[in-house]
């Protein structure tokens, strides 16, 4: 069995580093696989990128902007929404690529950011082969945006996309849900599958998937590199305090609007009124480039970026509590990440967030978009009797459910079942 598995990029994302995250669980289990992408930014040997050449990179810059300026200059509503919408209008044809012909099987990822175009996309489905498709959002199933919000255009036919200057009934969302309607009709060699269980509840209610096969199947992670670190250790080399309560929050942009920033901040506000918080302070790690954190109620360490893995496990093992204030989200990696080492997560009760966290039992699960009801939350776990239930919950809850070899073993039984009906 070949599987290639087809993303855009080998890092910088959630949905680059969790289909890595496969790559590895399925090497574990001598699957032979190949992770196919634009951008090739790790050295590994099983990364194979379509970038050769100077031409080819520049192609692939071209690509990019190509879809993404004309839509922010001219379509997107306003500066928050620029990267909440893919025309996909533009990609590379990696159809004829070596490493695609030799594939069994096709496992289709994230690829957008001017990787693989709708057109693309369309000559690997015409290739016949059977394809798996993960969702690491609802981009596949909607006119052009990764998360609906409150719009249920996308049950019927997009058009009147609240992310656009001029919503129409005939906007690019619509025409985009045509495009994608044209190449997903008549596919009848696709499995779908999602991370969450939320989303695919939410795909199946599409107009474009109600009628297709969808199963969740979750993200892995390794449990041994993101595993519990000794608190006080942690704290003395990233220079806090080990006297302090310390809440952590980070994301790869805190600022992307889906993150919740706002409601951090407000339930921060409402935090601060508790008894007993005078001790608290606050880790921040992420790319930050506007929000000024000296305006937090809490003394703030700010970490920025943080690529090594395992600088991200001492990060979260040194905090009491992870907050993620999330208002649209398939399954965060930051979540599980957090979990994994011991430390309970406090966010909102939304999107596949309550596949992980089990409300007051590794967690909190907050009412939605309620700050008051987060910052209930994280005094909750503040002020646990026993904090060692909770951290102990919460790594027990990853080791079940989302190992390496258990996810790797739920695709492996997927791509036996469709080569077999293929074969059949």
């Amino acid at each position: 069995m070949k599987v290639a598995l087809i993303n855009t990029s080998d890092s910088g994302g959630g949905a680059a580093e969790a289909c890595m995250r496969l790559l590895k669980a399925l090497q574990l289990q001598q699957v032979g696989v190949t992770m196919v992408v634009q951008h090739k930014n790790r050295i590994e040997p099983a990364v194979y990128s379509v970038e050769k050449t100077k031409l080819d990179k520049l192609h692939s810059q071209i690509d990019f902007f190509y879809e993404r300026l004309p839509f922010i200059a001219f379509k997107a509503k306003d500066r928050s929404v620029r990267f909440a919408f893919s025309t996909a209008n533009a990609g590379t044809d990696i159809s004829k690529d070596p490493v695609i012909k030799d594939a069994d099987i096709l496992h289709i990822h994230w690829t957008n950011s001017g990787f693989l175009s709708i057109d693309d996309l369309d000559k690997l489905i015409k290739l016949n082969k059977p394809i798996v498709w993960t969702l690491h959002d609802m981009w596949v199933f909607t006119g052009g945006c990764h998360y609906a919000g409150t719009c249920n255009h996308f049950e019927l036919e997009c058009g009147n996309c609240y992310f656009l200057r001029k919503p129409s009934p005939n906007d690019i969302s619509h025409t985009g849900w045509q495009r994608k309607s044209k190449i997903l009709s008549d596919a009848k060699n696709i499995s779908f599958v999602t991370c969450s269980n939320w989303l695919g509840s939410v795909a199946k209610q599409s107009s474009l998937l109600n009628h297709a096969s969808v199963q969740a199947i979750p993200n892995p992670i390794d449990t041994e590199l993101f595993s519990p670190r000794k608190m006080d250790e942690a704290r003395k080399k990233w220079g806090i305090d080990p006297s302090k309560k310390i809440i952590l929050f980070g994301a790869a942009n805190i600022a992307d609007r889906r993150k919740g920033l706002a409601y951090l901040i407000e339930a921060l506000t409402y935090l601060k009124n508790y008894p007993g918080t005078e001790n608290v302070e606050m880790v921040i790690f992420g790319k930050n480039k506007r929000f000024d954190t000296s305006t937090l109620p809490f003394p703030v360490h700010q970490l920025n970026i943080i690529t090594s893995p395992g600088d991200l496990a001492e990060i979260y093992s040194l905090a009491d509590v992870f907050l993620l204030p999330s208002i649209e989200d398939n399954l965060p990696n930051t979540i599980m990440e957090a979990m994994s080492c011991g430390t309970p997560v406090v966010a909102f009760d939304t999107g596949g967030i309550p596949d992980m966290i089990e409300h007051q039992q590794n967690g909190y699960l907050a009412a939605f978009k309620s700050s008051a009801d987060l910052a209930a939350g994280v005094n909750y776990v503040l002020t646990a009797a026993e904090p060692s239930v909770l951290s102990e919950a919460a790594r027990e809850k990853v080791l079940c459910e989302f190992n390496n070899e258990k996810v790797a073993g739920q695709y492996i039984s997927l791509y036996q079942q469709i080569l077999k009906g293929a074969n059949g």
